[in-house]
């Protein structure tokens, strides 16, 4: 490897490290931001990708969209109907895999959540560049898209030759 790679190489398991230590983070202020609506950062994320959704989805495809495992996700729908915050619909384009909807208190909570979202982003965004955070977005993106390219067991360079 030259030495341009190795630097890129450690710059990129700090960037990695760094983003860990970030999720904790903002895993944690999640819960403590939305702790009282009976939410937690997980159930607040599933709880988002359903309102969000342009249409009622079932939950591998949830999990799929959020890089989330389906039975993590599965545990979190199961969470929130439990509270009564979603429901689950027929499928009529799959008979086992139902589709998950917020129920009226699952809207509420959502609102609720997003109305101490706002400032809370507020906040963390101050004196920051717009483009900068744009930035950082796209590079945290790729990194995780590059990630998940490869499967368990794979080495760097396993495939290079088919790209």
């Amino acid at each position: 490897m030259k030495r341009s790679d190795h630097e890129a190489a450690d710059a990129a398991t700090a960037l990695v490290l760094e983003i860990f230590r970030s999720s904790g983070a903002l895993l944690a202020a999640g819960d403590r931001l939305v702790g009282d609506l009976g939410l937690t950062s997980a159930r607040w994320q599933v709880l988002g990708a359903v309102a969000l959704a342009a249409q009622p989805l079932p939950v591998a495809r949830i999990a799929r969209d959020m890089g989330m495992t389906r039975q993590g996700v599965q545990r979190t729908v199961n969470e929130l109907a439990k509270a009564g915050l979603v429901t689950f619909a027929d499928n009529p384009h799959h008979l086992r895999a139902r589709l998950v909807l917020l129920t009226p208190a699952g809207r509420d909570a959502y609102a609720a959540a997003a109305v101490r979202q706002a400032p809370w982003a507020a906040a963390l965004a101050r004196d920051l560049d717009p483009a900068a955070l744009e930035a950082a977005r796209t590079l945290v993106r790729t990194i995780g898209e590059r990630a998940g390219e490869r499967r368990s067991g794979e080495q760097p360079g396993d495939h290079d030759a088919d790209r």
